[in-house]
C-alpha cells in the first residue's frame, strides 16, 4: 500500500495553520503523508495507529504530534455504536519558523526537534486539553492562534514518547515506498494467521534473500522482528481489555505456541504477559 501525498486545502487568505474535526462511523485506513506538521487528538473511537514503523493501539484521549512527511494512518478495528471523532491541527514549517523569531517562543523549538519520529503525549488532564481544542473550533482567527500557543506551551513540558523507531528511515522513490507499504499492509491484515516470508517476498516480486535485505534496509529491522511487534501490540491490547486466557491471546495474536509467545513477549516488553496485565490494569 503506497502512502498518498495529502494536499491540504488552505483557504484563500493563505493562513499557516488549520483546525478541523473528523467525524465518521469509523476511521478508515488512509495511509498518507503531507509536508505539514500535524496534531491529532482522538475524541472518541479506538483501533490501531500506524506511524512510520510504529504500530500501537489507540483510544479516546490519544494525542500525537507528527512531523512533515511521516506516513501515518488511524484505522478502527470495529464500527462503534457512536461516531468516531478526532480534532486535527495542521501547520506549516514556515509558520513555526515565524513563531521562533519571537524570543518568548524560542523555547518551543526543542519540542519540534524531538518530534522527528512523531510524539505521543501522556496528557495528565485530558479534559482541560479537550476544552482548548473544542474552543479552537468555535473562535475567530486571533483567538485560535492564542489557543494554539497555549497548547504548544503545555506540550513542551508534559511527558511524551516517540512513535516510530529510531531505525525507521522512509525509502526514497515511489516504487520502494509502494513496496514496503505493500508488505506493511500484508502483515497488518494477516498477523493473526500464518505470515509467510515467501508470500511477502512474492507480493513485491523479490526472491526471499533479496526481500530480507530490502526489508531490513527499509525498516531498520528484520521481517520476523516487525511481525513480532505487530503481534505483541495486539496481544497487549487483549491483555488489558479482555479477560481471555493468556494461551487464547497468544493464538489470537498469531503465535503457534504459548512457550514461544511468552519468550517473545518477555523480550519485547521486559515483562511476562501475566505481569503486564496486572500492571496496566492497576494503572
Amino acid at each position: 500500500m503506497k502512502p498518498k501525498l495529502e494536499q491540504l486545502s488552505y483557504p484563500a487568505n493563505d493562513r499557516s495553520f488549520i483546525c478541523y474535526e473528523v467525524i465518521a462511523p469509523a476511521f478508515e485506513l488512509f495511509w498518507h503523508y503531507h509536508p505539514e506538521y500535524e496534531l491529532t487528538y482522538i475524541v472518541s473511537g479506538k483501533g490501531k495507529r500506524l506511524i512510520g514503523d510504529g504500530y500501537d493501539h489507540f483510544e479516546a484521549g490519544d494525542f500525537v504530534l507528527l512531523p512533515p512527511s511521516l506516513s501515518h494512518t488511524w484505522t478502527s478495528e470495529t464500527k462503534e455504536t457512536e461516531n468516531c471523532r478526532a480534532i486535527v491541527i495542521q501547520f506549516s514549517k514556515a509558520f513555526l519558523e515565524q513563531l521562533f523569531q519571537f524570543s518568548a517562543l524560542s523555547t518551543l523549538d526543542a519540542l519540534f526537534e524531538k518530534a522527528s519520529r512523531g510524539l505521543k503525549f501522556i496528557v495528565p488532564k485530558k479534559e482541560d486539553l479537550l476544552l482548548l481544542l473544542e474552543r479552537m473550533l468555535q473562535v475567530n482567527e486571533v483567538m485560535r492562534l492564542s489557543i494554539l500557543l497555549q497548547i504548544f506551551d503545555q506540550l513542551s513540558v508534559i511527558q511524551s514518547e516517540p512513535v516510530a523507531s529510531i531505525q525507521y528511515k522512509p525509502l526514497k522513490g515511489s516504487e520502494n515506498q509502494q513496496r514496503i507499504n505493500t508488505v506493511f499492509q500484508y502483515v497488518q491484515k494477516e498477523f493473526s494467521d500464518d505470515i509467510s516470508l515467501k508470500k511477502a517476498a512474492a507480493l513485491i516480486h523479490l526472491s526471499e534473500s533479496a526481500f530480507c535485505k530490502f526489508f531490513k534496509r527499509a525498516s531498520g529491522k528484520t521481517f520476523s522482528d516487525y511481525t513480532h511487534e505487530i503481534r505483541i501490540a495486539h496481544a497487549c491490547h487483549l491483555l488489558i481489555e479482555t479477560d481471555q486466557s493468556i494461551s487464547s491471546i497468544a493464538f489470537a495474536a498469531g503465535f503457534e505456541s504459548l512457550t514461544y509467545f511468552n519468550r517473545i513477549f518477555l523480550k519485547k516488553k521486559l515483562l511476562r504477559p501475566g505481569a503486564y496485565r496486572k500492571l496496566y490494569r492497576r494503572s
